[in-house]
């Protein structure tokens, strides 16, 4: 079995701010550093073969810190980016309620039939991070690795691996160094935890 650990990446501003982040470079708070290094050991003990991460800094820092727990050096990967929300980047909901708004609706409603204004659609991201995962499980047999990710990547994964429509992306929670497991058993994925966000709450 490979046993795949999913994790959102740590507290952003915009995450406080309530701004679309997507794929612009938005750096971790001081919050969102110590649930990096809470997650980090909360996974020390996992018998780690590799660290994979979006090449995005908040993504890729909260990457490092398990890293460092294993003395193991981050694999970026951008296909693991988060969701080009193009033109929406940096805009709160309110924003781009008031100028996107039938648009903004069917987001929610319906996401798999959406293009982003200047970004991409849900299928599009379902595409690239699917290849991805399976490249990595792929390479790693029989062993146990993390990956590191964004809110809607991740929902996009867990659609993927549950096989359910992505319309129901929104269905499914995701914290800040939220845990996920995925484990590859022959040809079927199982999904055997979901957002689990007990190491910030244990301290």
């Amino acid at each position: 079995m490979t046993k795949i650990i999913l994790v959102r990446h740590g507290q952003t501003i915009w995450n406080v701010e309530m701004k679309y982040q997507g794929q612009t470079d938005i750096d971790l708070t001081e919050k969102g550093i110590i649930q990096a290094q809470l997650v980090a050991d909360r996974l020390a003990k996992e018998p780690l073969s590799a660290v994979y991460s979006s090449d995005l800094s908040r993504a890729f820092i909260t990457a490092k810190a398990i890293a460092a727990k294993h003395t193991l050096q981050v694999i970026a990967v951008p296909e693991l980016r988060e969701i080009n929300f193009g033109d929406w980047e940096g805009l709160t909901y309110t924003n781009i309620n008031s100028g996107w708004p039938q648009t903004m609706n069917k987001l929610f409603t319906c996401p798999e039939e959406v293009i982003i204004p200047g970004g991409e659609s849900f299928p599009q991201v379902k595409e690239r991070a699917t290849a991805a995962l399976a490249r990595i499980a792929h390479n790693h047999p029989n062993e146990t690795i993390v990956v590191v990710s964004h809110g809607g990547t991740i929902r996009t994964l867990i659609c993927a691996a549950l096989n359910i429509h992505l319309n129901y992306v929104w269905n499914i929670k995701q914290d800040n160094t939220a845990v996920n497991i995925l484990e590859y058993h022959d040809n079927r994925i199982m999904v055997s935890l979901v957002n689990d966000t007990g190491h910030l709450t244990e301290k």
